[in-house]
């Protein structure tokens, strides 16, 4: 359950980076993702808006077996290593692995913490992610460059209390943009 090492914050607060619609893949079609790390050696993040609809109880094969029947969901967090999970949180779940992001954004890898939060009754701004997003140096630098992405702020009502059905549209508005004005040019893969 160990999720990528936070280390390096390079945009300052994580971000929202929010799909664009020529972003032809489609593990990121209207995607918002919470981007995490940014630094020379590249870039990660989770997708904030894919839910499954299983319950991570189920889900989750740990030893010994989870005995809670939390209503926690796995959300798709991105194509890469979908093995490799991380538990984002909208208050401090006072676990020694937690990272704090920003205010009201808490990260962490812990399976010590998972366990508790499938065993016990999760705080309502809690999400579990398996996979992430990743890009290799320069990779996101070039995707920006090529206008696939937009930013906006890491916002803990839009990640936690947005449907994620209306996230991107809603982010997109936050913006004073008109998600159906955006303009699509060549994609990019």
């Amino acid at each position: 359950m160990n999720a990528p090492v936070v280390t390096d914050l390079s945009v300052g607060q994580p971000t929202l980076l929010l799909a664009m619609p020529q972003l032809d893949d489609p593990n990121f079609r209207h995607a918002v993702v919470l981007l995490c790390q940014h630094s020379e050696e590249g870039a990660w993040g989770v997708v904030v808006n894919r839910p499954t609809g299983q319950k991570a109880a189920r889900a989750v094969q740990m030893e010994p077996p989870i005995l809670g029947v939390s209503d926690l969901e796995i959300w798709v967090g991105g194509p890469v290593d979908p093995e490799r999970g991380c538990i984002l949180l909208g208050s401090d779940p006072k676990d020694d692995e937690a990272v704090r992001l920003a205010d009201g954004l808490f990260l962490s890898g812990s399976a010590v913490l998972l366990r508790r939060l499938l065993e016990g009754e999760a705080p309502p701004r809690t999400r579990v992610f398996m996979g992430y997003a990743g890009w290799g140096p320069g990779q996101l630098e070039q995707e920006m460059q090529q206008s696939a992405w937009l930013f906006a702020d890491a916002d803990p009502e839009l990640i936690f209390d947005t449907s994620a059905a209306e996230m991107w549209e809603a982010a997109i508005r936050r913006l004073g943009a008109d998600p159906a004005s955006l303009q699509v040019s060549s994609g990019v893969h």
